[in-house]
C-alpha cells in the first residue's frame, strides 16, 4: 500500500516537472485532458460531451494561476470569427485583471463563476486552433525584466489588462482577435516571467484599442487584412 502511494507521488512529481518543461498551451491541454478523464468515469453518454467547472481548473494551477487562467480565457478571443463567447469570457478576464490589480496572490472566483461548466472538447479545439497565434511564441520566452512580473508589476500589468479586456466586449466582427492576442501574449509573458512578452501583449493590445477609438474602422479593416483576420 505505502509503496503504491509513493510510486503514485513520484509519477505526480515527474509529470509536474515533465509539463514545467512544455510550455503553457501544453500544460493547459494536460489539464484538460486529465479533467475530460475524470469526467468520464462514470462513462458519459455519446451524445454527452464532457465538461468540467472552470473552478476544476483553478484548482490544478500553481502560483501562476493568474497567468494561466488569463491565457486560457484569451484563447477563443483569439480566433478570428468567434462570435459571443469572447465577450463571455471577458468578463471573469475582467476579474481577474482586476483581482490583480488589487494586489491579490491567488485568483478567487464567485461561486457561480467557479462552478461554471465548460465543454471540455471546444476547448480543447480552441487550444489547437490558437497554437498557430501565439504557440510560436512559447519558443522564444524565457526569464527576463523580471520587475515587470514581480508583485507590484503584476499589479501595474493587471490594471492595464483592463482597457484590452474591455475593447473584447464590443460586439462587432472580428474586434476581439487583435486584443486576445496582445492578452494571450502578455498571460504567457506572466507565466514565464518574461517581461518583454509581457510588454509586447500590452503594447499590441493597446495598438488596436488606440485604432479602434481614434482611427475607425476603416483603419481598422484594413488593419486586419493586411493581417489576415477576415474582412
Amino acid at each position: 500500500m505505502t509503496v503504491g502511494a509513493d510510486d503514485t507521488n513520484s509519477k505526480t512529481a515527474s509529470a509536474g516537472q515533465n509539463r514545467g518543461a512544455r510550455g503553457a498551451t501544453k500544460i493547459l491541454s494536460d489539464i484538460l485532458s486529465d479533467l475530460k478523464i475524470a469526467a468520464e468515469e462514470p462513462p458519459v453518454t455519446p451524445d454527452q460531451e464532457p465538461t468540467a467547472h472552470l473552478g476544476a481548473v483553478v484548482d490544478r494551477l500553481d502560483e501562476r494561476a493568474f497567468g494561466f487562467l488569463l491565457l486560457m480565457l484569451a484563447l477563443p478571443c483569439c480566433l478570428p470569427f468567434v462570435y459571443l463567447l469572447p465577450q463571455i469570457v471577458a468578463l471573469p478576464m475582467l476579474a481577474l485583471a482586476g483581482q490583480m490589480a488589487a494586489g491579490s496572490h491567488h485568483p478567487w472566483l464567485p461561486k457561480k463563476l467557479h462552478d461554471r461548466d465548460f465543454s471540455i472538447p471546444a476547448f480543447e479545439g480552441v487550444i489547437d486552433r490558437a497554437d498557430k497565434y501565439i504557440g510560436w511564441v512559447e519558443r522564444f520566452s524565457k526569464p527576463r525584466l523580471l520587475f515587470v512580473t514581480s508583485h507590484l508589476g503584476s499589479r501595474i500589468v493587471g490594471f492595464l489588462m483592463l482597457i484590452p479586456i474591455v475593447s473584447i466586449l464590443i460586439p462587432l466582427p472580428s474586434t476581439n482577435t487583435a486584443p486576445g492576442i496582445g492578452i494571450a501574449v502578455a498571460s504567457l509573458g506572466l507565466i514565464e516571467r518574461d517581461g518583454v512578452l509581457v510588454i509586447l501583449g500590452l503594447l499590441f493590445g493597446f495598438a488596436w484599442v488606440f485604432l479602434l477609438l481614434f482611427l475607425g474602422q476603416e483603419a481598422i479593416s484594413l488593419i486586419k487584412a493586411w493581417l489576415g483576420m477576415g474582412a
